[in-house]
């Protein structure tokens, strides 16, 4: 399957900035044509300058987060709906920071689920271990209960891309051992089994601390798919290595 290479600016970047950002990993998609998918998911003020920027280029658009309702009284938030509307077809839902800055549960990430795959949207869906839980030796089975919890009934691989992020590694310049990695999206991968139509079609990306130096060593670790990358997609020339080696 196509790996996929994913930018995460999480709450980084002004209009000026985002447009420079998009618009040099546009041309560089233009010009070399990667084996890969290339995603960007910006802040949600910049989506629409973004998705100008790269229309007609091979970059899709995605989104950090949406509610769980098409619509109504909830001031501040996002629905999938607005998202497709702004020409996003991933969004990213889960991620280890809205479960922990914002009290997100498995049951709110299967809700936001759901109404992504409703608005025709590919849910990123996050998981992933902290530090406590790693060394408790609970890794797999924080994994299969986030996946049980987060994951409705119905999906199928081209709705879906799960993205596995030790949190302990997010930003921290810390990344699991080989092996680890290997293990858990081997164990994802099983997991999914009997719960995702084509499940051996899903996409499983590694994220955390992901850059240059890394990526090859990690895309070539069986059922990892591409990379959820933070801090290394802010800098177009970092995130473009990272989407060679997802080639």
């Amino acid at each position: 399957m196509r790996k996929l290479a994913a930018g995460n600016w999480k709450m980084n970047g002004l209009k000026a900035d985002g447009v420079a950002l998009a618009g040099e990993i546009a041309q560089r998609a233009k010009a070399e044509k990667l084996g890969c998918d290339i995603l960007i998911c910006p802040p949600a003020p910049l989506l629409f300058p973004v998705g100008a920027v790269l229309a007609g280029s091979p970059v899709a658009l995605g989104a950090q987060n949406c509610h769980a309702n098409e619509k109504g009284a909830h001031t501040g938030e996002v629905a999938a709906p607005m998202l497709t509307d702004a020409g996003c077809s991933y969004v990213i839902l889960g991620h280890s920071e809205r479960r922990a800055d914002n009290g997100e549960s498995d049951a709110v990430v299967r809700a936001k689920t759901v109404a992504a795959h409703k608005a025709g949207l590919i849910a990123i869906v996050c998981i992933g271990e902290t530090l406590q839980e790693r060394d408790a030796g609970e890794t797999l089975a924080v994994v299969s209960r986030q996946l049980a919890g987060s994951l409705p009934d119905g999906l199928d691989a081209k709705g879906l891309v799960i993205a596995y992020e030790p949190v302990w590694a997010i930003g921290t310049g810390r990344t699991p051992t080989i092996v680890q990695v290997a293990e858990v999206h081997a164990h994802i991968r099983q997991t999914l089994k009997g719960r995702v139509a084509d499940s051996d079609a899903v996409r499983i990306l590694y994220g955390g601390s992901v850059k240059p130096s890394n990526a090859q060593e990690l895309m070539n670790v069986p059922n990892v798919d591409g990379a959820l990358v933070g801090g290394a997609s802010l800098v177009a020339a970092d995130f473009w290595a990272i989407a060679q080696a997802c080639s």
